[in-house]
Formats: structure tokens, sequence, C-alpha cells
């Protein structure tokens, strides 16, 4: 009480001191995100235009819905990022080019689209598309935006779709640009198909830049980071980091498999259990002595479901098939193991059926079995309609084609006469299913299913043999608590370890242990080497706080993971794993140059001399065929040679691996066409492939600051 006396006389005091807590956490905050509201809402910038985060959040949302909900929220992020930026470059590419996506166009555009031109609800009274009542359409939406959230998210949805069609259209206009820009002419058809067909002979010198020692020409790494200086687009690098981490399993034991094993047994035949409603024992039915499989699966949870489909021998567990096809109805096989489980079945029936059916049908469907605004009947009416087909077709066979052919709303086996030729078991609805193949041939009836009512004519089968009913019971495989306990404590144990100061490698070899690493790991990463989704480990990798050699626990689907951060790569310029390869660019530029001081002489044969090899020779080589002997293809020799001129000496040409010095003996042109058509289309292929890469040229020359990763 006393302690509360003393709260209570400085209660001024302690407000004064929280406020000014509060004020400095919010001070705080506006500083470190540099200023109010700026960072905190801005996802990134491309090319200087700032991204909002309600409007990607939109954008996300956006990708989720057209993945179905099949892709993660990584994914969903990733993807609209990149929707996002090509969008933004694209428009930005439009404006420089003068180029503006007009309302008009946007709207005549919509107006192409199949659900505006061929939409029932559009369409005037001679069934002709009218685009006022399409406009009264988006003015009702409009209008009733603030009615409730549904009318408030179809106009959204309205605005999102209207802006999407600009895009793609904003797209589609420089991409028609891009490709205008990329034709080919008359006389480029001309050009390229005289390059291609004419034959030289000719006699060269080829020295290859291993002619000179590594070791006679060196390459510094200032020379290499020099390259990369001035070649910035080539070498810019996102931030990464690297972890190394130890998996530490959830595995069931030996012990927790025999539990689980004897748990399924437990359920085969009767047994006392205590009741609390009853307050004392009760009998149990147990699988193999009860006459209603439904109910025992509905009173004892089965990790898989009661499947009542019927099974021929073939499509059966191959541990089963030998076994279950000798039992009598009633009996039970098990327990036994499979895959993740522990199993007992029991066999519930077996009947003659055939291995696939020809039937034909007449579907009529209502409200709610269909998207089709033109079906308007109730289920009663259907199905009054549907009895009224049964008795036509009942009395008079012959008709049944006709009638589908009008009436069915399977418009594809309508055209045949309802007919849907040859099929197997698992094909059908299972309504439609059990009709035809517990029915016998010649047998019509009806059927309801999700897709409305049908009228069947079972027409023939096949293969009539031994099908099977069984009830599998089964629990699968799961660590006990106590195993899980003890994962957990071994991952704790190694982390404390590692903290503590000892190696990663020498820790995990004393507990046979196996370190795996995880090298260039990007912010928006989130799959870490072999794991499932780990966004949780890339946050903390690249979490400010966190620094190389730090050591953190964490939570995997199966399991625990205890990694380390062995280091953190910042945004710029790197060779990274190109540096290898570069090294070996500038080498070989090196030894270029070499060679070609060395290659200054008057005639192919002092030069073959002076590099102490021959002057080789080839006959008819072209560009269509650009095979020289002792070398192969040398496009990048015959590309040059073919535009120069005979008997003069040409040193110094550059290939991918070496130096040609060569002259043309002979220069044999093709004769001229008439229509160089087929080589202009040529021309122009080979430019559309050159356009398809303009996106990827914009973006790697655009000026992207990327934020998600703070948010996601």
């Amino acid at each position: 009480m006393a302690i509360l006396g003393k709260i209570r006389e400085r209660s001024l005091f302690l407000i004064i001191v929280i406020a000014l807590a509060l004020f400095s956490f919010v001070i705080g905050d506006v500083f470190t995100r540099g200023g109010f509201g700026s960072e905190a809402n801005s996802i990134g910038e491309i090319n200087g235009e700032n991204v909002g985060r309600e409007e990607f959040a939109q954008m996300v949302e956006q990708q989720k819905s057209m993945s179905g909900g099949r892709g993660t929220q990584m994914q969903n992020v990733n993807g609209a990022w990149e929707n996002l930026v090509r969008q933004k470059i694209y428009k930005a590419q439009l404006e420089k080019s003068g180029v503006t996506v007009g309302e008009k166009d946007v709207w005549d555009e919509i107006l192409k689209q199949s659900w505006v031109k061929d939409g029932a609800q559009f369409k005037n009274a001679a069934g002709l598309f009218d685009e006022d009542m399409f406009k009264e359409h988006i003015a009702t939406l409009n209008d009733a935006k603030d009615d409730d959230a549904n009318s408030r998210q179809a106009w959204l949805s309205w605005l999102d779709y209207e802006r999407n069609i600009k895009n793609n259209l904003e797209l589609r206009t420089y991409n028609n640009l891009v490709s205008a820009g990329l034709g080919a002419t008359f006389k480029e058809g001309e050009r390229y198909y005289m390059a291609n067909n004419t034959k030289l002979d000719l006699e060269y010198v080829y020295v290859p830049y291993t002619y000179i020692a590594d070791s006679a020409v060196a390459v510094t790494d200032s020379e290499i980071e020099q390259y990369v200086r001035s070649h910035p687009n080539d070498y810019k690098a996102e931030a990464s980091r690297d972890i190394s981490f130890v998996r530490f399993d959830i595995k069931a034991s030996a012990e927790d498999q025999a539990a689980i094993k004897g748990e399924v047994e437990k359920i085969i035949n009767d047994r006392e259990e205590y009741s609390s409603a009853a307050k004392g024992n009760v009998n149990v039915k147990g699988l193999s002595d009860t006459d209603n499989v439904e109910d025992f699966f509905r009173n004892n949870a089965s990790d898989i479901p009661l499947d009542n489909n019927f099974y021929t021998k073939v499509r059966v567990s191959p541990i089963l098939k030998d076994t279950v096809f000798k039992l009598n109805v009633g009996d039970v096989y098990g327990p036994y193991k499979e895959g993740n489980y522990f199993k007992v079945t029991k066999l519930v029936a077996v009947k003659q059926m055939p291995d696939s059916v020809k039937a034909r049908h007449i579907l009529i469907p209502f409200l709610g079995t269909t998207n089709d605004p033109s079906i308007t009947q109730t289920e009663a009416q259907a199905k009054t309609t549907a009895d009224s087909l049964l008795t036509i077709v009942k009395n008079d066979k012959s008709r049944f084609a006709d009638l589908a052919k009008t009436l069915s709303s399977d418009t594809g086996s309508g055209a045949k006469g309802g007919d849907l030729d040859w099929f197997v078991y698992q094909t059908m609805v299972p309504e439609f299913r059990d009709f035809t193949f517990e029915n016998k041939v010649g047998e019509i009836g009806i059927v309801k299913s999700q897709f409305g009512f049908h009228i069947i004519d079972i027409q023939d089968q096949k293969n009539m043999q031994k099908n099977v009913k069984l009830a599998t019971f089964a629990r699968e495989i799961v660590a006990s608590d106590e195993t899980e306990s003890i994962a957990y404590q071994k991952a704790e144990t190694f982390a404390s370890a590692l903290t503590d100061g000892k190696d990663i490698e020498e820790l995990a070899k004393e507990e046979g242990l196996t370190v795996q690493p995880a090298v260039g790991l990007k912010a928006m990463d989130e799959r870490v080497s072999n794991l499932s989704n780990q966004r949780q480990m890339i946050t903390w990798a690249f979490n400010s706080e966190s620094n190389v050699n730090d050591i953190k626990r964490f939570d995997t689907e199966g399991g625990y993971v205890v990694a380390k951060l062995t280091g953190k790569h910042n945004k710029g310029l790197s060779v990274g794993a190109a540096k290898a390869s570069l090294r070996t660019k500038l080498l070989n530029e090196k030894k270029s140059n070499l060679i070609k001081e060395q290659m200054k002489a008057d005639n192919l044969q002092e030069i073959a001399k002076s590099f102490n090899t021959n002057v080789q020779s080839s006959k008819a080589v072209s560009l269509g065929s650009p095979i020289l002997p002792g070398i192969g293809r040398a496009e990048e020799v015959v590309s040059v040679l073919v535009y120069l001129k005979e008997n003069k000496l040409y040193s110094g040409i550059d290939t991918k691996n070496g130096v040609f010095a060569a002259k043309i003996l002979k220069k044999d042109s093709p004769a001229a066409l008439e229509n160089y058509a087929g080589a202009v289309s040529t021309v122009k292929n080979v430019n559309k492939t050159k356009g398809a890469k303009v996106y990827s040229v914009l973006k790697k020359f655009a000026d992207i600051e990327d934020n998600r990763a703070t948010f996601y």
C-alpha cells in the first residue's frame, strides 16, 4: 500500500516521463525512416516515380486473384512488382516517343472484349450489342458504390479492370512500335541473301590465344575492378546474404511408430472404453464387427477419409492387390504400413462391373448449376422437364439423339446426339458413374449431379470383372511430443554452443550432423536451399541489426534449423561468380594485342612462319556454311570477310578463341533474284528475336529502388 501511495504522489511525474518516451519513439522513427510518412509508405521508386504502399498492396491482391490463390505470398509480391516495373518502364518509353494511350483508346479496347460485345445483358431487342446499355451498366456500378461493401468492391474491381486494359494497351502499343522499327526493307533482304550465299575461297592463318602462355601476361585485380567500373550496367549486384545452417528434423522414433501401430490395431475388434457421458465403461464396435462403416468413420477419426468407390485389381494399392481379392466380405487386413501411415482395410463389398462404359445423355441444368444467365428454371422445374423427357425416350429410343441435339445444355455431346463415347470408372462424377457402371446395358434413367439432371442411356459395357469396395482406416506416423521435445533441446544446445564460440563445422561433425550452405540469398527470396518457405530466415539475415557470425534458431515445417549468418554483401558493382571468366576475357584481350603485333608481315607465309604454323586453305566457305578445317564453325571471321575485297591481306581479325589473318582468293557471288521476299521475311524474323530483348535492356538501364523487403 505504501508503494501505491508513492505512485499516486508522483503521478504527474510519471505521466511526463511516459509522454517524453513516446515522443522520442515517434521522433526517432520519423528520423530513421527519413521524414513524416516518406519512406514509411514507399515500396520503392521506378525512374523517379514513387510506388505507394497502398497502391502496391492492391496490385498484390490482384496478382493473388489472377493466380487463383495458388501462389505463395512472395510469389504474388514478386509477380506484382515485375508487372509494375514493366508498366512504368513502357509508359515512360511511350511518353518519350510522344505516344499517348487516351480514354477513347481504352474504351474502344474494352468494347472489343468478348464478355462485353457478346454479353446477353448488353444486347437490345434485335439481339445486337447496344453500347448505351453497357454504359448504363457501368453507371449503375458507380451509383451503387457507396451502398454496401459488395457494391464498393464491384466498383473497385471495374476500376482495376479498366486500369489493366490501359496497361496492356500501352504494352502492346510500345511493342508494336518496336516491331515496326525492326522490320526489313527490300534492300536489307537483298543484302542478307547476297551475304549468306556468297562463297569464298580462302587462305588463312589462325593463331589461338593458347599460343601465348598465361604466365606471359597478367591481369590484376585492379584492372578487373576498372573494367567493372567502366561497364556498370553489366555488373550491377543486388544486396545478398550467405547463411550456413544445420537441420534438426522431427521424425517419429521406433517407439512412436510402435505406439501408432498399436492404436490402429486396437480399432479392429470391439473394445471397452470409459465414457464420461455414461460415467463408466461402454462397448465400442470395432471395424471388423461394424455393420455401418460410415458410422464407424464418423465415430473414429481416421487420418484419411472413407472412400466409397469400387476398384479393380489394377487400381488398388500394390500392398493390397494380392490380399484383399482373396478375402471374404467383412474381413479385415492389417495393420500394415504404407507411405507415412499405418492402416487397416476392411473388404466392404464385391461387385462384378465393367472396366468401361459407352453411354449417352441429355443434360437439363437449373439455377445454381451453371453460370449461363439464360438458365432461369428452378430445380423443381428442371426435374419436371427431365421426367417428361425420360418418359418420351423410354417409349421411343429413336428420339433420344434429336432431343439431345436440341435440349441438352452439354452442347459438345449434344451435337453428337448425346454420345459420350467410351469412358472409364474414374472419369465421371459419382452419381453418373454409379448409374452407368452398376446398371445393365439398355437401362435408361435419371440422376442428379452438380451439373443438373442427366437422362442417361447405357449403350454398351466392356470387360466385366471383380471390383471391391474397401474401408481403410489410417493413422499418420507423426512424432510424439517427447520426440519433438528432444529435437528442440538438441537444436537449442547446438545454437547455444555456437553462440559461445564453437565452430559450426567442427560441432556438426562431432554431432554427426551436416552443415548446408545457402549463398547469395536475395532480400525478396523465400526459399533457403532445400528448406520450405523460410521468409523469416531471409528477413533475419537482412535485418540491419543482424551481423556476420550471428546465430539464430528457427522453427521449420517438420523440425528446427540453427542458422549462422556467414556473409553480408551490399548492393553495388560486383564481379562475383563472373570474376574468373572476366579475368580470362581480359587475358585474351592482352594476348590478342601481342598476337597482332607479331602479325605485322606482308604475306600469309611470313605470318605463318613467325608463329611456327602453316597457311591453311578452304573453298566455298559461306555464312550459310561457315566451316573451316581444323577450327569448326567460324561465323565471326566469315561475316567480316564476306564484305571485303579479293587478293588483299587482312590480319588481326579477332574471334572468341584466337586471331585470324586471311586472304580471299576468289569471291563467288550468287545470281541476283527477281524477288527477295523470302530473305526479307527471314531478316524480319531475326529482328523479332532482337525485339523480344528490348524490355530486358530497358530494365537494365532503368533506375529502380526496391524497398519491398521492408514490408514483406
